[in-house]
């Protein structure tokens, strides 16, 4: 009362208009309310009854205790930075703020020097917040808890196994989430987002999955340290599998064989490669013989090269396939190709002997040839001369005998007498017979 002192007056305090305290020497109430109502205060005067009354108060009391809302701007702390956090509480004044930071491995701790609205923490965790005033104090409900979670330094990448340039429905591939910059001495925890599969943490930093046409897309993983769960790697960059899902792009064997025939002693050379719409990388070869078998060649049945080819020696049809990664996938078979076996056939031998007889009965018969031919030509000669010395008789001559020791000079040549019975029986056989091969 403004009025005299304090001392001098009763106070009383009333509710909804009536007396809820009755007068007394004391001005100060405290007390729990659980309704909502207009309070008043009067004051009477201890030497009369003359009284006061003060303004009217209105008091609304909730029904439910209030609760605090935490709110964060961004729950992921990044790399040397912070976060700030928000305590909000139903329209009402004089408020001061607790915050509280749980892990999954601590309890529930207080943080110190912290009474404000707003706060900003740079470090990982469950936080929580709650609202209180008045003495004793009054705690409003803990707000619901919000996960922060701090960025660290390390990179990390995602690499393909087999590093094959291009994937095919039905082979078997792994990507392995590599944390970089001395992530080696450090124990992870992995999370993976991948097309239609949920993310998840795991223990293993690889996943291990058969290609099918929904694997094609995005995948990234990020890292957790395992001894602070709420500090983790930022996530990676995107690696982007694309798998060949049409038919024409499946891959497909081809054989090709540098000669058809083996060569007596000799071998042929087959080849087989791998064509798709690409590149591709990583094939072994499977070769087989003979359209029902199932069983590969080896080395016991041809010679083996490096580069995709072979050399055999038997006939047969044979084809290949072409097969990598672990479990093998293989493309479909090559078409056949017939290698078939060259038949030699011998040429008779000829011996020198009867060649030599062949040539020395032709050579004998020539000789003795031109020798009856030269008979016959020197006898056709003597004729002709002796029908001229008969036309002639005047040149005609006669050789009286003939000299000894030479078979073709005559001693004495005479011309022949005109008889009547013609030149000398004796004259002429001399003459005749002298002419002898």
């Amino acid at each position: 009362m403004n009025e005299g002192r304090d001392t001098d007056w009763y106070y009383a305090l009333n509710k909804d208009g009536r007396e809820d305290f009755p007068y007394s020497a004391q001005k100060d109430y405290r007390f729990e309310t659980y309704r909502s109502g207009e309070y008043q205060c009067s004051g009477r005067w201890k030497e009369s009854d003359y009284t006061k009354n003060s303004n009217t108060v209105f008091i609304s009391v909730l029904e439910y205790r209030p609760w605090a809302t935490l709110t964060a701007g961004t729950t992921i702390i990044p790399v040397g930075g912070s976060v700030t956090l928000t305590c909000s509480l139903q329209s009402s004044d004089g408020w001061k703020y607790e915050w509280f930071r749980r892990t999954q491995t601590t309890s529930e701790v207080q943080i110190r020097d912290q009474q404000n609205r707003d706060i900003r923490v740079s470090q990982g965790g469950i936080y929580s917040c709650r609202g209180t005033r008045g003495n004793p104090v009054y705690y409003t409900d803990i707000s619901d808890h919000v996960t922060i979670e701090k960025t660290i330094s390390n990179k990390v990448v995602v690499k393909q196994q087999p590093n094959w340039p291009q994937i095919f429905r039905g082979e078997t591939i792994t990507l392995t989430c590599e944390v970089q910059e001395g992530g080696e001495t450090t124990e992870w925890w992995y999370e993976w987002r991948a097309p239609s599969t949920p993310t998840q943490w795991t223990h293993n930093n690889d996943v291990t999955f058969r290609v099918s046409e929904s694997s094609s897309g995005d995948y990234m993983c990020k890292s957790r340290r395992r001894d602070d769960s709420y500090s983790s790697t930022e996530w990676s960059e995107a690696f982007t599998l694309s798998a060949s899902n049409s038919t024409a792009d499946q891959p497909k064997a081809q054989i090709t064989s540098d000669m058809r025939d083996i060569p007596v002693g000799g071998s042929v050379t087959l080849t087989c490669s791998v064509n798709s719409s690409s590149s591709s990388s990583g094939w072994k070869y499977y070769w087989y013989r003979d359209e029902n078998s199932s069983e590969p060649l080896t080395t016991q049945d041809a010679v083996f090269h490096s580069n995709g080819q072979i050399s055999v020696s038997q006939e047969g049809l044979y084809r290949c396939r072409g097969g990598r990664g672990n479990p093998v996938y293989y493309t479909e078979d090559s078409q056949s190709v017939s290698i078939d076996t060259k038949v030699d056939v011998p040429s008779p031998e000829i011996s020198s002997f009867p060649i030599l007889i062949s040539i020395g009965t032709i050579s004998g018969i020539t000789f003795i040839f031109i020798l009856l031919l030269l008979y016959c030509c020197k006898k056709f000669k003597g004729a002709a001369n002796e029908q001229t010395l008969s036309q002639d008789e005047d040149q005609q001559q006669v050789y009286s005998s003939l000299l000894h020791g030479d078979r073709c000079v005559y001693e004495t040549v005479r011309r022949c007498e005109n008889t009547e019975n013609g030149p000398a029986e004796g004259d002429y056989n001399n003459v005749t017979s002298g002419i002898q091969l």
